[in-house]
């Protein structure tokens, strides 16, 4: 089939990739003419496991192409992905949807021959009616159909994600756009993936409601591990005990800094949003924001408990910034409101990450980025483990730090308080 996908950020070039790899046509067509430059030339302008290789291969074999001609891409495709971003806005805390109504009148502007158009975009409940009202302003109906086929992609995990999906919602009531859409997906539908042909607000609705669910459940065990920490108990042991029930299940129940990335801060935010539109207290979900919030503070009121009241002049790693691990992304990393504070109250900050050298905190006085770990660490008063990326797992902080006293705060509970122990180095760790 071919496909347009609107959008070249993470959605839009992963899913356009993929769907290239599985037989595809993939015009991939986004206004950044720097952007789509580096695609051209090979660069990816994200970090994610595999996708360079992806995309390079596809590229070769002509499958996959990226213009900044939008409405070129439209006329020539069968089915249009609107992959653009959906940022909160400051003031309002909802979705701002400016650049999926702005590519829903390019899509009607340029309607040549029926065409499906597909919100991949995470968007509040009722958006597929109002990318509908703005098409049919300009088009007979006949001509098209909006459906929402949300996303389910982990950062670091992406492209399996793609060609192992849990699900793949469609969101329409229209048999020839589902018929269509199952044919599309059919690739990539095994015995275990279930296709799930809803209404369009419904799909709408499922994607939101999954995030917050799953954010719940990090907050929910954040919370319990402040618990675990008074009780001497330890919440490594809780998660596995609970998450043996399958009603429960273990994923998203490991306790550590505040959740963060693009969809999770975001999304539940913007489904506040939406249900106080509706008059509706979603209790649940605003406590959920208001926990992950101060779980940040709580963070570095720990680091205080662990360092002392000043922490002028004290010597502080971090390994790793993002908000996970095999990802670039530092939306909303607990990092982000970490870093310039610990600065302020006039620490010195060494960091590294296997990512790369972060722009965001640039302009933090005192921070300097390490490529190398052994550097980063060299005679430090405070090992901060904020990310799990494999490289932190297996460290002899002893022979890379060099120095007689110095503390581990591991954020992951990545090492053992047993093993610490006995190596007579402080430790501390959450919920433990």
């Amino acid at each position: 089939m071919k496909l347009c996908m609107i959008g070249t950020g993470y959605v839009g070039l992963v899913t356009g990739a993929c769907f290239s790899d599985i037989g595809n046509k993939v015009i991939c067509a986004d206004i950044d003419e720097d952007k789509i430059d580096k695609l051209n030339s090979g660069k990816i302008p994200i970090y994610e496991p595999g996708l360079e290789e992806l995309v390079k291969k596809n590229f070769d074999q002509k499958r996959l192409s990226f213009t900044t001609n939008v409405s070129s891409a439209i006329r020539k495709s069968d089915i249009i992905f609107i992959c653009v971003g959906t940022p909160t806005k400051k003031k309002s805390k909802t979705a701002n949807l400016k650049y999926v109504f702005q590519a829903a009148n390019s899509i009607s502007k340029n309607l040549n021959k029926y065409k499906i158009v597909v919100t991949k975009s995470t968007v509040p409940v009722t958006t597929g009616d109002k990318i509908e009202k703005i098409m049919k302003s300009k088009n007979h109906e006949s001509k098209f159909d909006v459906i929402s086929n949300p996303e389910f992609l982990r950062e670091g995990e992406a492209i399996r994600d793609f060609i192992y999906p849990d699900r793949v919602i469609v969101g329409t009531k229209n048999a020839k756009a589902n018929k269509i859409m199952k044919s599309l997906y059919l690739p990539i539908i095994k015995k275990i993936t279930r296709y799930l042909n809803t209404s369009r607000r419904t799909a709408e609705m499922i994607k939101y409601a999954s995030n917050a669910f799953l954010a719940t459940k990090i907050s929910f065990i954040n919370e319990l591990a402040n618990l675990c920490e008074k009780s001497s108990v330890d919440v490594k042991d809780v998660s596995i005990g609970m998450g043996l029930d399958q009603r429960i299940g273990e994923r998203f129940l490991r306790a550590g800094p505040a959740y963060g990335g693009s969809c999770f801060p975001k999304d539940t935010k913007a489904l506040l949003h939406t249900a106080e539109k509706f008059k509706i207290n979603l209790s649940i979900v605003k406590n959920v924001v208001k926990s992950n919030e101060r779980r940040k503070t709580l963070l570095l009121k720990r680091i205080h408990k662990i360092l002392g009241k000043s922490l002028k002049g004290k010597k502080i790693t971090f390994l790793g910034v993002t908000f996970k691990p095999n990802t670039d992304d530092m939306r909303e990393a607990s990092s982000v409101k970490m870093l310039p504070y610990l600065s302020k109250k006039g620490a010195s900050i060494n960091y590294t990450d296997p990512s790369g050298n972060k722009k965001i905190l640039d302009k933090i006085k005192n921070v300097k980025y390490y490529r190398n770990i052994s550097s980063a660490c060299y005679k430090r008063d405070l090992i901060i483990i904020h990310t799990e990326w494999n490289e932190f797992k297996q460290l002899n902080f002893k022979k890379i730090v060099k120095k007689r006293k110095f503390k581990i705060y591991d954020l992951r509970n990545l090492y053992s308080p047993t093993k610490m122990q006995k190596d007579k180095i402080e430790y501390f760790s959450i919920g433990r």
